[in-house]
């Protein structure tokens, strides 16, 4: 009796499961990606259709995405003309013109500062006016004013940050008349941040569209093969057995779903800055459009990705409890 207790556990080591080549992390990882990739075989029309969808949601997204950048853009090229400018009835020493501009430079918020001569403010005169040289007969350089030309940081051309920049401005000695286009100023500003609240609310609710719609592609997806995971619940896999290479076949769905509306909008893209001449006033190709910045196009490729995920995780926990 004693020598039989003795030996039971070398016979209960004899029954250990062997090692299966699958064994460790990146065993497993490679079966579940091999079982992913044959779903997606036997399955081809469902997963076309999941990838098709997750296409066309985020190409509507990427769309609205460039359309975006590139007024966010304009906005910025526009805004550059916020300049404030302080006229003089005399031309300036040089002395004196370096040390208003040092005055000037000292204060928060500037980015350039440029002295227009009284020759100069003439030659632009006269090009604004071009093709009317009939009203400059007579006009002398010494009748227009000398200025300094100040060009603001993008954080100082909101209302409030020019304003006050021209009340600082106006203390400094010598500087008693100065012109920014308040009114132009505080209109552009407010079409600004309508244009970005518009943007934000579209944007928002593309993306709720998106998740709904992509979600419920993928739940059709799970729900068309659920007597498999049935039938590998009563068999004994884990949980976990049989996530992960629905899991890692969402994740799939969605990295090419998303890469295909990358270059679906490229496309777009490019067959609009080629063709939209002659259905629009301007030229696309020197209007300086842009394509997606390449950290969009990473956010929208892991959003594809992440989309899958978590599409096919809450599809699976109807049929698989945690």
């Amino acid at each position: 009796m004693n020598k039989w207790k003795k030996k039971q556990p070398a016979t209960i080591k004899s029954f250990k499961r062997p090692t299966l080549s699958g064994d460790g992390f990146g065993g497993r990882a490679g079966f579940f990606l091999f079982r992913a990739l044959t779903n997606i075989r036997q399955n081809v029309f469902v997963n076309v259709v999941t990838i098709g969808t997750i296409t066309l949601a985020l190409l509507i997204v990427s769309l609205f995405l460039l359309v975006f950048v590139n007024l966010e853009n304009a906005a910025e090229n526009w805004s550059e003309r916020v300049q404030v400018t302080v006229y003089f009835d005399k031309e300036l020493a040089p002395q004196d013109r370096s040390i208003l501009r040092e005055k000037i430079t000292a204060l928060s918020g500037v980015s350039r500062v440029s002295y227009v001569t009284r020759d100069e403010a003439l030659k632009r005169f006269k090009s604004r006016l071009r093709g009317q040289d009939t009203l400059l007969e007579g006009v002398r350089a010494e009748v227009l004013p000398t200025s300094f030309e100040i060009s603001l940081k993008r954080s100082h051309r909101e209302t409030a940050s020019v304003e006050n920049f021209v009340t600082d401005l106006k203390r400094i000695p010598g500087i008693t008349e100065v012109q920014y286009g308040e009114e132009w100023v505080r209109r552009f500003n407010s079409f600004l941040n309508f244009m970005r609240l518009l943007g934000a609310l579209l944007g928002g609710f593309l993306v709720i569209a998106v998740i709904f719609i992509v979600s419920n592609t993928i739940k059709l997806t799970i729900y068309s093969r659920r007597d498999e995971l049935e039938v590998m619940s009563l068999v004994g896999a884990t949980s976990f057995f049989i996530k992960a290479p629905f899991l890692l076949e969402g994740l799939i769905q969605g990295i090419v779903g998303s890469s295909l509306s990358i270059v679906l909008l490229f496309g777009l893209y490019e067959a609009f800055l080629h063709n939209a001449g002659g259905f629009i006033t301007f030229n696309p190709v020197t209007s300086g459009l842009n394509f997606l910045p390449l950290e969009y196009v990473g956010g929208i490729l892991f959003a594809g990705a992440l989309l899958g995920f978590i599409g096919s995780l809450t599809s699976l926990k109807r049929f698989i409890s945690a």
